[in-house]
């Protein structure tokens, strides 16, 4: 998070352009593809380098001009949500992907942008840091790389856990730091009230509370949710950037990509309804510039036992890695990478925490059979010939997700 990642895939990208080939650089929300856009039209203004946003908002005119010149090549580095994957949208020579949160895309949508070249290279990123077992079973074909160092200067966040009768000190808290010409982050699990969970603060309902907050008198409140139209999210956050807006009250849209160094308070309303890894994303938008930031997690009383472990680790650790540890050890692999259905199976034996010694050992010998025998022709490697032929059968009987 703030640790140098785009710039690695900026880097890429421009070796691949000096080379005559094409990038695709895929994000999966439209706010982080406008600033990985930006930051790479800042970053490579010296470059004879051609690039652009590709949206779904994107108008017929200017996407067909898009569509022509990446067609014929003439530009060399393209940016855009899951538009870059819809079928009309051809590369002259599709050299690199980049995927950039890849645990919220699909392995058949990576699959779909990969397809649009002839075995084009691929870096997926991620801010979510993945214990290195988990990261050799989902991931075991691609060499891993970690960043595990932040640049120079970065102040580490102070975690808090706050009682949620304590809210009043919180706004006073956060009106002199607004005072003081800092910025801050107010996360809700839902957007409006629902039925089904009147307990929670909903982000709409709370974004007008807060502005009549009479502890909050003069503190200037923005909205940002999922649900608002694209136009709407970008103007909302470029007032954030641009400091007209002090609190943005928001859902976990905000979760990847956004960085505003002048955000040094993250608030988060029950902290209970999210994981470990998606906490320490939150963290991740604060600490970004050089003002001592604070994060500070609103607990109810009642509060169930996994829950107050989560929160108890992130007041006490602000390693991702040993954060991810102990996530997958609480929630296990499948709910680790998100919902059930896209994440990994309970293993009936194994525990990839435990076990990580042998995994290494099978995946160093299943790369050392396929060097000796590709099509595993061999007698001797029937069985595991007829077991990847039944697994692709399987996969390919499952229903698109």
């Amino acid at each position: 998070m703030g640790c140098g990642k785009t710039i690695v895939a900026l880097a890429a990208c421009l070796i691949v352009a000096d080379n005559g080939c094409q990038a695709a650089f895929m994000a999966p929300t439209e706010i982080l593809v406008e600033q990985h856009y930006a930051t790479a039209c800042e970053l490579l203004k010296g470059f004879d380098v051609k690039l652009t946003a590709l949206f779904g908002k994107t108008k017929p005119k200017a996407r067909e001009q898009i569509l022509k010149r990446a067609r014929e090549g003439e530009l060399q580095i393209i940016f855009g949500t899951h538009a870059l994957i819809q079928e009309q949208v051809q590369f002259a020579r599709l050299g690199l992907i980049v995927v950039d949160e890849q645990h919220r895309f699909g392995v058949l949508q990576r699959g779909a942008l990969a397809g649009k070249g002839i075995f084009p290279h691929a870096l997926v990123m991620s801010a979510t840091p993945i214990p290195r077992t988990l990261a050799m079973t989902v991931f075991g074909d691609l060499d891993v790389s970690v960043i595990d160092e932040m640049p120079p200067g970065r102040r580490k966040v102070l975690t808090k856990i706050v009682e949620a009768g304590e809210r009043a000190k919180i706004y006073e808290f956060l009106a002199k730091k607004v005072r003081e010409g800092r910025q801050a982050f107010i996360v809700y699990p839902l957007v409006e009230e629902s039925e089904k969970s009147e307990q929670l603060m909903a982000a709409t309902e709370m974004a007008q509370q807060l502005s009549r907050n009479p502890l909050l008198r003069g503190v200037r409140v923005g909205l940002l949710h999922g649900r608002m139209k694209s136009d709407e999210k970008e103007q909302t956050m470029q007032r954030f950037k641009n400091r007209e807006i002090d609190v943005l009250v928001s859902t976990t849209v905000i979760e990847v990509g956004i960085d505003v160094s002048n955000a040094s308070i993250m608030i988060v309303e029950h902290p209970d309804r999210y994981g470990l890894s998606q906490l320490h994303q939150l963290r991740g938008r604060v600490g970004r510039g050089e003002h001592e930031s604070h994060c500070i997690l609103i607990k109810e009383t009642e509060m169930g036992g996994d829950a107050s472990r989560r929160l108890g680790i992130l007041a006490n650790c602000d390693d991702g890695f040993k954060i991810a540890e102990a996530d997958l050890a609480i929630r296990g692999p499948g709910e680790f990478l998100g919902t059930r259905q896209h994440g990994l199976p309970e293993f009936r034996i194994a525990d990839l925490l435990r076990d990580g010694p042998l995994l290494s050992l099978a995946r160093r010998e299943a790369f050392l059979l396929l060097e000796r025998d590709p099509e595993l022709s061999h007698p001797e490697n029937a069985p595991a010939r007829r077991t990847l032929h039944e697994l692709r059968d399987m996969s390919a009987a499952l229903p698109a997700s």
